[in-house]
């Protein structure tokens, strides 16, 4: 998973300091909106990807 990759390639501190940067620019209630925005995103990318897959595929064998 790309995600994991990327976090490993970080150490705790970078981490930290990533959020501690986050923090200062956003402010803390500014933050839970924005996660909440984020979450709602994952969300319907979630559902939208979910409905491809649902949708029968046909294949046309009158040829």
């Amino acid at each position: 998973m790309i995600t994991s990759s990327i976090f490993l390639a970080f150490g705790a501190w970078q981490i930290v300091l990533i959020v501690v940067v986050v923090l200062l620019m956003f402010g803390g209630k500014k933050i839970p909106e924005l996660m909440r925005g984020l979450g709602s995103g994952i969300k319907e990318f979630k559902d939208a990807s979910k409905q491809e897959d649902d949708k029968p595929t046909t294949t046309d064998k009158s040829e």
